[in-house]
């Protein structure tokens, strides 16, 4: 265990640098050019990856491509159903926001012009809700976007490397007290902070999205949480890895 974290006990009874179990099976749509179903515990979010031989118009000409994302739940993916968006004609302030936290996470790590005036959609579906949707979504979309590249390279679609490196995402909180790595909803909703972590395969930050839910927390706890990120994104990237090979 991270020597400056301090037990703490979880409803899930792990330690507080342990994450729920992850997997990340590639392939489980039949028509999409690359699809993830990722699993961080009781969260499940499939992601599928499409490819559009034009760019969005105010890219047109300029020689480089997009990758961006839309993001949703079903209905019954919370203990409750909700309604579906497109039901009420427009997204949430909330959908709208994981959906861009995703683009540009993926973008970070996509040379665009290698991939020419192209367009790949990342699609980031829950099926079931357990805390850390968005983060789990940024980790499977990566697998669902290589795999899309590749279907392109085998027909010779790219030719130069696309992707530059591995991108995960991890959430981690303040939880009765003591930090803790990869919240799920019922901590999720009595910590005291809230925080989601996007960094790449070699180490660099993505983006950080910190909140204080109570009281402020202090620079120290912030460094604790920076550390157990790092550790569970290092853990995610090496799935990611193996589940490419």
């Amino acid at each position: 265990m991270n020597e400056n974290v301090k037990p703490v006990a979880r409803p899930s009874k792990r330690a507080p640098d342990i994450m729920r179990p992850v997997t990340l099976e590639r392939g489980v749509s039949k028509h999409a050019e690359g699809s993830c179903l990722v699993r961080f515990g009781d969260t499940h979010v499939l992601c599928t990856a499409s490819l559009d031989e034009k760019v969005p118009p105010w890219l047109r000409g300029g020689g480089k491509g997009w990758v961006t994302a839309e993001y949703g739940m079903l209905p019954r993916a919370t203990h409750e159903r909700t309604r579906r968006e497109a039901s009420s004609g427009k997204q949430g302030g909330r959908t709208l926001e994981i959906q861009r936290l995703i683009g540009r996470s993926l973008r970070a790590v996509v040379d665009l012009p290698a991939l020419g005036e192209r367009q790949i959609m990342v699609d980031c579906d829950v099926i079931q809700a357990d805390g850390g949707t968005r983060t789990a979504a940024i980790t499977g979309g990566w697998v669902a976007l290589r795999d899309c590249i590749e279907w392109m390279r085998a027909r010779d679609m790219v030719t130069k490397p696309v992707l530059l490196d591995h991108v995960a995402a991890v959430s981690c909180g303040i939880f009765r007290g003591a930090p803790v790595l990869d919240l799920d909803y019922p901590e999720d909703v009595e910590a005291h902070t809230d925080a989601n972590f996007v960094m790449t395969g070699r180490g660099g930050i993505v983006e950080i999205q910190g909140t204080a839910e109570r009281e402020p927390f202090s620079e120290a706890e912030f460094g604790t949480l920076l550390s157990l990120a790092r550790g569970g994104i290092s853990q995610l990237v090496e799935l990611q890895k193996l589940a490419i090979l």
